[in-house]
């Protein structure tokens, strides 16, 4: 674990892997340390922003030191369902690169919940895990310009759902109609670290 400034509010603590994230997360969001307002995690880091009328992030530092991870934590978040239409331009694609047929591709990804890990890339882009599964899928080796909103999709060891249409480079394996960023909705963003989605097969 590596803490560092980030700003002069802020501090960035560095972890070997994203279960150190996950677990250090899950301790420091149930108990904040005093003055820390808001608790960012990403793939290898987890980011504290402070109140500086509160706290510094020195005395933050020590609190963390002293935090013990929760591993076993089980995300509490709200529950998420997604009807997905299976026919993503790459599902086959995918399917080979885990060297298993699409529709037990399909199973696996719709047969057990996943958890969103943390959310990045664009606004209400959530990086989705699923505890015990072995998902490896590499990203394109030539990205699209043009990805459709609600397309849902793979990559390493994550599956999202775009918001939006932007170039992307992961799995496209299926696409779902319902809206996960909505500024006319509140909360605009169906995802936030630690919501749960079940992703079903669409009829």
């Amino acid at each position: 674990m590596r803490l560092l400034p980030s700003g002069s509010t802020a501090l960035l603590v560095e972890l070997d892997t994203l279960d150190d994230v996950l677990a250090l997360y899950a301790a420091l969001s149930a108990d904040p340390p005093d003055g820390v307002v808001d608790v960012v995690p990403a793939a290898r880091t987890v980011l504290l922003v402070t109140d500086p009328g509160r706290t510094t992030p020195d005395a933050v530092a020590d609190a963390v030191r002293r935090t013990t991870p929760r591993p076993d934590a089980r995300p509490t978040g709200d529950v998420v369902e997604l009807p997905v239409h299976y026919d993503g331009a790459d599902l086959g694609e995918a399917a080979d690169l885990l060297s298993i047929p699409p529709a037990e591709l399909v199973r696996r990804h719709s047969g057990r919940e996943w958890t969103v890990a943390f959310c990045g890339f664009s606004p209400g882009f959530g990086y989705l895990t699923q505890r015990g599964a072995d998902w490896d899928v590499p990203r394109r080796s030539t990205p699209r310009t043009r990805v459709p909103p609600g397309s849902v999709a793979l990559a390493g060891e994550f599956s999202g759902v775009y918001p939006r249409e932007s170039p992307g480079g992961w799995q496209l394996i299926g696409r779902t109609d319902v809206a996960v960023f909505d500024l006319d909705r509140d909360p605009a963003a169906l995802f936030r670290p630690g919501t749960r989605v079940r992703f079903t097969v669409a009829r």
